[in-house]
C-alpha cells in the first residue's frame, strides 16, 4: 500500500546554486553534502523511498531534511543561509551551567604559572584549578573533577593542537 506522496520542494535559483555549491566543494562537512542532495533530489521530484535508494540512507532521514526544508521555506536566504539550514537543531538536554567566556577564562587561569595567584605548587591540579576560580568569582561553585576536565580539554595542554 502507497502512502500520500511527498510535497514537492520548489527551489529558488540561489537556493539550488547554494545547495549545488556545497555539494562540489570539497571542503564542504559530508553531513552538509548528503542533506544538500536530499534536498535536491526532493526538488527534482523524487519520493522520500527514491531518495532513501539512490543516496544510502534510511526514508527517515529523507523525510527529515525534506521536512526541515519545507518548514524553512518561508525564511529568506537573506535571514537564513543555505549552510545555515542544513545545520544540526538544536540538541535536547539541560543547558551548560557554564558559559563560553567562563571555560575561556577556566583555561587561560589553568594556561598561567601557580605562583602568580600565590599557590605553593608547581602545576595546577583540579582542585586547586577549581578554589582558585571561585576565589576569582569566575564562577559560584565547580567541582574539583569538572574543572579539570575542562583544563585537559584546553588549549594550554601541550597534548592538544590548538588548531585542531
Amino acid at each position: 500500500m502507497r502512502g500520500a506522496k511527498p510535497t514537492l520542494i520548489e527551489l529558488s535559483s540561489a537556493a539550488r546554486e547554494g545547495l549545488e555549491l556545497i555539494v562540489s566543494r570539497h571542503s564542504s562537512p559530508q553531513q552538509q553534502v548528503l542533506r544538500a542532495q536530499i534536498v535536491l533530489c526532493a526538488a527534482a521530484g523524487k519520493n522520500n523511498a527514491q531518495i532513501a535508494r539512490e543516496l544510502g540512507v534510511s526514508i527517515d532521514t529523507a523525510r527529515l531534511w525534506r521536512g526541515r526544508w519545507l518548514a524553512l521555506e518561508a525564511i529568506s536566504l537573506a535571514d537564513l543561509t543555505v549552510q545555515e539550514r542544513l545545520a544540526d537543531g538544536p540538541r535536547p538536554g539541560k543547558p551548560p551551567r557554564l558559559t563560553a567566556e567562563q571555560v575561556c577564562q577556566l583555561v587561560a587561569l589553568g594556561c598561567e604559572k601557580p605562583a602568580g595567584s600565590q599557590r605553593p605548587i608547581s602545576q595546577w591540579s583540579g582542585r586547586e584549578l577549581a578554589a582558585e576560580v571561585v576565589k576569582r568569582g569566575i564562577v559560584a561553585t565547580i567541582s574539583a573533577r569538572h574543572a579539570q576536565r575542562l583544563l585537559k580539554r584546553g588549549a594550554c595542554n601541550p597534548a592538544v593542537s590548538v588548531t585542531g
